[in-house]
């Protein structure tokens, strides 16, 4: 039983990253804006609060300044796409790599360090409760934040004008334009809240996940968000499915040798990989589906007519 739990635990904890990041990501695209540079953006919101906690000795000041990051890091790719009409793809591939050098090079102060343990919710008498008390109970407070993130923003789209503004200006930025909407402005806005999460989700592995910076910590979870925008289907609350899925192929490669499964670790550590290739292989076999539920907008530049 113990068992059990702790792979759920491990399932909940791999898979909360992708959460912050791929409903980031959700709401960028949805505004029609491709940013590809979640990874940067998660690895420099990784090393900012890892080490502003490490300074500080706060967990609240190295959370916030990894959104304040990821922010940062987004703005720079709204100025490049939306004010300059740089190309999305280029840009987002350019600042992946550009994060991931400038949070090798800071955390170069950090390698070895430790911030400790995370703070955990602890109710008394039902944190303890069996099973349930540790899965629902007893977790760190920023996974409960994912799943609250994950509801409003499906109460975003679906109740704010806010939130219809931006599907409008995702499927025709042209129409929006037209009737008066600011669309640079609001997809600024989209960009930044996708950089906070991403940033968020950094912070989380390095806060929580693996508290101590190693070099390159994301290992490709920024592309792994990415896909789980489209295997979504753009819709928020199969993101958080989609996050859960991949956090328990994660999880599975770390206990199949203890369950006497001989395959080489080598195979285990590509699982979640190779489950990302597989998914979109079988998503993009059907070009009319993902046509339809893609933002008609998406990664096409918006040139302002007077």
């Amino acid at each position: 039983m113990d068992l059990f739990v702790n792979i759920l635990l491990g399932i909940s904890i791999a898979a909360t990253p992708l959460v912050f990041a791929a409903i980031g990501e959700l709401v960028v695209e949805k505004s029609g804006v491709l940013n590809l540079g979640v990874e940067g953006m998660m690895i420099i919101g990784a090393i900012s609060g890892f080490a502003v906690t490490i300074e500080t000795g706060s967990f609240i000041l190295g959370i916030l300044a990894s959104i304040v990051a990821g922010a940062l890091m987004a703005f720079l790719f709204g100025v490049l796409t939306q004010s300059l009409l740089a190309n999305q793809v280029a840009t987002g591939l350019a600042l992946t790599m550009f994060g991931l050098g400038l949070a090798a090079l800071i955390g170069q102060d950090y390698s070895g360090k430790s911030t400790g343990d995370f703070p955990k919710l602890d109710i008394p008498f039902i944190s303890d409760l069996p099973i349930v008390g540790p899965l629902i109970f007893g977790q760190d407070y920023l996974l409960y934040l994912s799943i609250i993130l994950v509801v409003a923003v499906i109460w975003f789209f679906n109740k704010t004008r806010a939130g219809l503004i931006i599907r409008a200006i995702g499927e025709n930025h042209d129409a929006a334009h037209t009737i008066g909407y600011p669309v640079v402005l609001y997809r600024y806005y989209a960009l930044l809240f996708g950089g906070a999460c991403a940033g968020l989700g950094g912070a989380y592995l390095s806060l929580v996940q693996t508290p101590i910076w190693v070099e390159n910590m994301t290992a490709g979870r920024g592309w792994i968000a990415l896909a789980l925008v489209v295997f979504a289907a753009w819709r928020p609350g199969r993101a958080l499915l989609g996050a859960y899925l991949f956090g328990g192929i994660t999880i599975l490669q770390l206990h199949s040798q203890g369950f006497g499964i001989n395959i080489e670790p080598q195979i285990l550590a590509m699982l979640p990989y190779l489950a990302t290739i597989v998914v979109l292989v079988l998503i993009s076999r059907d070009k009319t589906k993902v046509r339809l539920n893609a933002p008609a907008s998406l990664a096409k530049s918006f040139y302002a007519s007077t």
